[in-house]
This record gives structure tokens, sequence and C-alpha cells, in this order.
């Protein structure tokens, strides 16, 4: 089982004590809790992809190539770029140079992001044609990588005319590609139909819900590709020396955040509506994870197998959480969580 750090990049003014910290030290912590990951054996470090909101992860491959610079063994992706809203020939190419400077360390989680219908809007893009961008985006990224000359007609973008990508990545026959989703079965076929693995996202409700969907997924896969599919999940964490420690510390944060991601949703996506969050039911039967090291990988161990997964990413740092909280966990998990996954 392999496990990476995930950073959404949310820029929030810490909760528990009002501390903000500006743009540019936010951009900084990302980076800082990337180089740690690596330090305390994290398999990856996975950034996301924001636009027009209170975020700084609008550039991920800016944000890892920073993180590339200063590392030498991590893998380094997203979660997730979204491959519905940007041009797929800039993905490539930006992707491709991340794969250059990292020496062949650099992977892509793709996503509709269709949470937030305001991005559409954005990028001068319906919300209703969500899917089919994103699946001819995915397609497109997938040919621009592996194919020597491409010629392509589609909804979103110029035509392409016999284009040939520069630079090409160093790994063949391309850097790893995963799907990111877990709402429909749709995707999940998507994912099996090209043979790329699932990940699925984080979010506040039980982890049940996502069993119909990675079974559709093991199933398709299964019958497309002959081969045993890959899955990867996210969740929220927070581990601290003892449990009530751990729990005392985030609770309010984790509140303050569900709240805050609630409100920006509904606000962007109308018929969203958000449910008051029970935070000991959350973290005891939900996505979220909180507690002493050993609970914290009792946890991770069952939700692996509940859902199959192969990858975990642990997101950490949500809600205004101090850069030196952030990189106290990072070690913890590193020294008594992460060799008990593996």
């Amino acid at each position: 089982m392999k496990t990476h750090l995930l950073a959404f990049g949310d820029h929030l003014p810490d909760p528990v004590t009002g501390a903000s910290t500006s743009v540019a030290e936010r951009h900084r912590a990302v980076i800082e809790s990337g180089v740690a990951a690596e330090a305390a054996g994290f398999d990856g470090f996975n950034v996301g992809e924001h636009h027009a909101g209170p975020f700084v992860s609008v550039s991920p491959p800016i944000l890892l190539a920073a993180v590339a610079a200063r590392t030498s063994t991590l893998r380094l992706g997203t979660g997730v770029t979204l491959l519905a809203n940007i041009d797929p020939l800039r993905a490539a190419e930006d992707y491709a140079v991340l794969d250059l400077v990292s020496n062949g360390r650099a992977e892509i989680c793709v996503g509709r992001g269709n949470l937030f219908a305001k991005t559409y809007e954005l990028f001068g893009q319906k919300l209703d044609d969500s899917r089919q961008l994103f699946e001819e985006n995915v397609e497109l990224l997938l040919r621009l990588w592996t194919e020597e000359s491409v010629t392509w007609s589609g909804l979103s973008r110029p035509d392409l005319n016999n284009v040939t990508l520069q630079p090409r990545p160093i790994q063949r026959p391309h850097p790893p590609v995963s799907i990111g989703g877990g709402g429909s079965v749709e995707t999940a076929h998507l994912a099996a139909r090209l043979g790329l693995p699932l990940v699925l996202p984080s979010g506040f409700s039980t982890p049940d819900r996502f069993v119909p969907v990675v079974a559709a997924y093991k199933e398709a896969f299964q019958s497309v590709n002959g081969s045993q599919p890959k899955i990867g999940a996210c969740w929220h964490v927070n581990v601290a020396r003892t449990s009530q420690q751990a729990r005392e510390r985030w609770k309010p944060r984790f509140v303050a955040y569900h709240d805050w991601f609630g409100a920006l949703v509904q606000s962007q996506t109308p018929g969203f509506k958000s449910e008051p969050l029970d935070f000991e039911w959350t973290v005891t039967h939900g996505s979220a994870v909180v507690g002493s090291p050993a609970e914290v990988t009792e946890r991770l161990l069952f939700l692996s197998d509940t859902l199959g997964v192969d990858t975990n990413l642990l997101y950490l740092d949500s809600g205004g959480a101090p850069l030196g909280e952030v990189l106290d966990m990072i070690e913890i998990l590193g020294h008594e969580v992460l060799p008990k996954l593996k």
C-alpha cells in the first residue's frame, strides 16, 4: 500500500488562534510540507487545483516543480487536475515539463470538478457539457503523450492538425494518469475503459457510499483489461501523540472547514445542500481520521480494506492548520504509521 500527502491549498485563518498567513506564506507552506513528506517516507505528494476562490493551488505544476527541485524520490501528482476546464494541450506540455525537471516523477490525477459550477463560467464553458469536455480531454491528453502526430476535433478547444507534442515526457508510454471521481458510475466506467486507476474523493459522509462505484469499476475494468485495477482514496487526517490532543485541537478546525467548504460550494452550485457536521460520527464512521498513531493506523487499514484501496492520500493541512503542526504530523506519520501501512 502506498501513501501520499495531499494538499488542496485552501487559504483560511486558523479558527483556534485567529492567526492568518499571507498568500506567499501559504504557497511556501505547501512546498515545505511536500519536502517534509519525502523525508518522512511518503511515496508521493499531490496538489489540488482550484480557481477564483480562497485557494493557493491555481497552478499545481509550478508548486510541484518547486518541490521537485528539493526532493529526489517523491512522486509528484495532482488531486485533481481540472481537465474539463483547462486546455489538454497545455496540460500535456506542463506535466511533460514537470516530468523532465523531476527526472520522471510526475503523475496526474484528472477530474471534472463539477461541484464548482462557477469554474465552468470562468472558463467560458457550460456545466451541462462537463462530461463530454472531461472525456474528450482525458483521451486527447493520452494521445498527445503517446502519438507522434495528433489530428483531433472536439468541443473543448480548437482543432489540432498533425500536432506533435514538445517536449515529450521522460516516462513511457506516459506519466501515470488516474481518474478522480466516485460520485457516478459513468466516471468509474471511463476509468475502466481507459485502463486507468480510480481515485475516490475526500468527503464528509460514510465511505460506504463509494462501495457500489468501486464494484462497478472493478467489474468493468477486469472485463475490458483482464487485469487487476488500482484504487486510491483521500482522507482528512489529524494525528497527535494522544487521541485527546488530536481531537481537541482538530475539532474546531475541521468543523469550521466543513462549514466554510459547504458554504463555498453552495454559493457556486445551485441546489447543493450542506448537511450539519456531526464530528464524532464523521471521525468514527465517516471519511475523517483522527487520533493517536495507533488509532490512525487502525482506521486507515479498515477504510482501505473496505474499499480495496492501494493508495491513500492524506489531507492534513485544511482549515488554517499552522505549518508547524502539519510538519509535526508528517513526522509522526512517517515514523509510526507509514511503516505499518506498507
